[in-house]
């Protein structure tokens, strides 16, 4: 038995930096390792081939980055990463979802839609696989990499007919986070909560790529101290007010989760049930077609019992009637 954490997962992982980040926080001991470094360890506690996985210091494996962080939060509840006020703590988890399934679109846009950017995170994917090769031998596997990684696109949504809604929802977040981080260090005041983890593994590694990279620099200057905050974050707050949080953070709710992501999510889930090869749903920004992906649905309905659980708050089903995101929880 060791007293560390093991987090098996890789950089060009959100999920897994998410949970990397998570564990700074609440300074518990990790070892950061790839399936490489740790082929056994992972064939014995992962039920399925995804990262990351963490296996916890008694032994116990661990996946899927949410239940990953609250397992790990019910052990070990301090500093804590959910906000009191129960207005405050689902909105937090609405955020988390909207980065987690939708955020990810930015991510996976960007590192597969343009040359520089293709042979960017190719070359990087390379490296991590390969380990010490020939340049030669890298740039093959590189070039393996980009042809089986560019034709994956559509898994997330991103074709030329969405490339364009892509892209400005990344920069309309972007435009909305900013006067946010100018007030407060964190999401919900002055540590971090659930939602930053979760929009920070997927800005993190958009950051990485050379096209959102320069987005980010020239339009988003608070949001990168935010995103150099997360790398180790700590606590130098509480969290606030929902009333003081309110004026930055319903604009992003507004036209981000109840204008692009929940809609998109319940014409996802309808489809699952429909067993539909595709869906089409009108969007705030326009038209969307995409094939659905089972694993959304399940995460919109875990978003919506977690609904269910606090649904008697008048203020939580103002905010979120106000916002237009409550007709999308409310099944």
């Amino acid at each position: 038995m060791t007293a560390d954490y093991r987090i098996i997962g890789a950089e060009e992982s959100p999920y897994s930096v998410k949970v990397r980040s998570y564990l700074h926080y609440k300074q518990l001991p990790y070892q950061w390792l790839s399936r490489a470094d740790a082929p056994d360890l992972y064939q014995r506690h992962a039920r399925l081939p995804l990262i990351p996985l963490v296996v916890t210091p008694d032994e116990i494996g661990l996946q899927d980055s949410t239940p990953i962080i609250t397992s790990i939060e019910a052990e070990h509840p301090e500093p804590s990463i959910f906000p009191e006020d129960p207005v405050s703590r689902f909105l937090s988890t609405l955020f988390e979802e909207f980065a987690d399934e939708w955020g990810n679109k930015w991510m996976f846009h960007y590192r597969w839609a343009r040359d520089e950017d293709q042979l960017a995170c190719s070359k990087r994917l390379a490296q991590l696989m390969a380990g010490d090769q020939s340049e030669a031998s890298l740039d093959a596997a590189a070039q393996a990499i980009r042809a089986r990684m560019v034709d994956r696109v559509w898994f997330v949504g991103s074709c030329p007919e969405t490339a364009r809604q892509i892209e400005d929802s990344f920069k309309d977040t972007l435009a909305l986070l900013e006067p946010h981080f100018a007030r407060f260090p964190y999401l919900f005041g002055g540590k971090p909560a659930l939602a930053d983890f979760g929009l920070w593994g997927q800005l993190y590694n958009t950051h990485r790529d050379p096209t959102p990279r320069r987005i980010m620099e020239h339009q988003a200057p608070q949001t990168l101290g935010w995103l150099q905050r997360m790398s180790v974050p700590e606590a130098i707050d509480d969290f606030v007010s929902i009333s003081e949080l309110l004026p930055t953070l319903k604009p992003l709710m507004v036209d981000q989760v109840a204008g692009l992501f929940l809609p998109w999510s319940d014409a996802n889930a309808r489809a699952i049930e429909a067993e539909a090869d595709s869906f089409e749903v009108s969007l705030r920004s326009g038209e969307w077609r995409q094939k659905p992906q089972k694993y959304h649905a399940r995460s919109l309905q875990a978003l919506r019992d977690a609904y269910q659980q606090v649904n008697g708050n008048q203020l939580l089903n103002e905010v979120l009637d106000a916002s237009g995101a409550l007709k999308y929880l409310q099944h």
